[in-house]
């Protein structure tokens, strides 16, 4: 393991049942109680974070890697949501880890729920913070109350998955060139209530660096993120038994909080967080305390900000 002070993480690197590398980062009390922190999409192992003093003040030893295809984590083509859970046992094993909790924002929502329904000796227990619901969940109308940048990226992967991926390659290389212009692009589009969030200078930075690590390379994630999305994901919520806690701005936009309304119906134990008048990045500020529901553990009330800010020279783990 090598260690980059810029974020106070370890990086280390596991292998998958097939041979493939995964790119791991760990934070706060690496010697606490573990919790895998997966990342949104497109995003890293180096996302925002809650402040390591949160961390440790809850005894969290947070993991974090990146998927397939992002960063410095090798492909896995045509990935479904549920191919999470064996890349997530296998870091756990390479960690010595046993039992663990899970924790998802926006993206790694789906594949919080995976873990939790697929891996059930060894997830203690999981939050899906605004994700999505299944792609054509029965009941549900899927493209309720979403933005058209992402109706239009899931439309375009379900019926043109070449279109899709030439798209996201094109908006990778433009993002690569300039990481905080991905935030520019989405800022017409978001409610007032992500725009406090985000026009924070540190999450700013910090959401920028996250971009440029997970399209370090290339758009593969990303790509096949949104396609895993619209495909059946290879497991069934209503099998999920280990406790859920959803969370979800009223106000979202990205993926709209009858997402979490049809998940609520069909998880059996689960604590549902709807905060009306927060929205999708409102994920980043509710961490501190999903991660105190995961571990039964009380958080002291904050006065500051509860997203690590980034050093004056922020370095990206390598």
């Amino acid at each position: 393991m090598t260690t980059s002070n810029a974020y106070s993480m370890v990086a280390h690197s596991a292998y998958s049942a097939d041979g493939r590398r995964l790119a791991v980062s760990l934070s706060g009390n690496l010697l606490g109680e573990p919790v895998f922190y997966l990342h949104g999409t497109p995003g890293s192992r180096i996302g925002p974070r809650p402040k390591e003093r949160v961390l440790r003040e809850l005894g969290v030893s947070l993991i974090s890697f990146d998927r397939p295809g992002y960063g410095r984590s090798d492909r896995l083509q045509s990935r479904t949501v549920a191919d999470v859970a064996e890349d997530v046992a296998a870091i756990a094993d390479s960690l010595g880890l046993e039992r663990f909790a899970v924790l998802g924002r926006s993206g790694g929502g789906p594949h919080a729920l995976a873990c939790a329904a697929l891996l059930p000796d060894r997830v203690t227990r999981t939050a899906a913070l605004v994700s999505l619901a299944p792609w054509r969940a029965t009941g549900l109308n899927w493209f309720g109350g979403m933005a058209d940048s992402n109706r239009d990226a899931y439309t375009t992967a379900s019926k043109n998955p070449e279109a899709l991926s030439m798209r996201l390659v094109e908006a990778a290389a433009k993002i690569k060139a300039d990481p905080a212009s991905h935030l520019d692009i989405l800022n017409p589009e978001m409610p007032e209530a992500d725009r406090r969030v985000v026009e924070d200078a540190g999450v700013r930075v910090l959401l920028a660096q996250n971009f440029a690590e997970g399209l370090r390379y290339s758009a593969e994630g990303w790509i096949d993120d949104v396609l895993a999305f619209c495909s059946p994901w290879g497991f069934e919520v209503s099998d999920i038994r280990v406790p859920v806690y959803l969370w979800h701005g009223g106000r979202d936009v990205f993926s709209p909080v009858t997402h979490t309304e049809w998940l609520a119906e069909r998880i059996t134990h689960k604590q549902v967080d709807i905060e009306p008048d927060r929205a999708h990045f409102g994920a980043l500020e509710a961490v501190p305390k999903v991660l105190s529901w995961l571990l039964d553990r009380p958080l002291r009330p904050q006065s500051d900000p509860a997203v690590e800010a980034p050093d004056k020279k922020p370095v990206l783990v390598s």
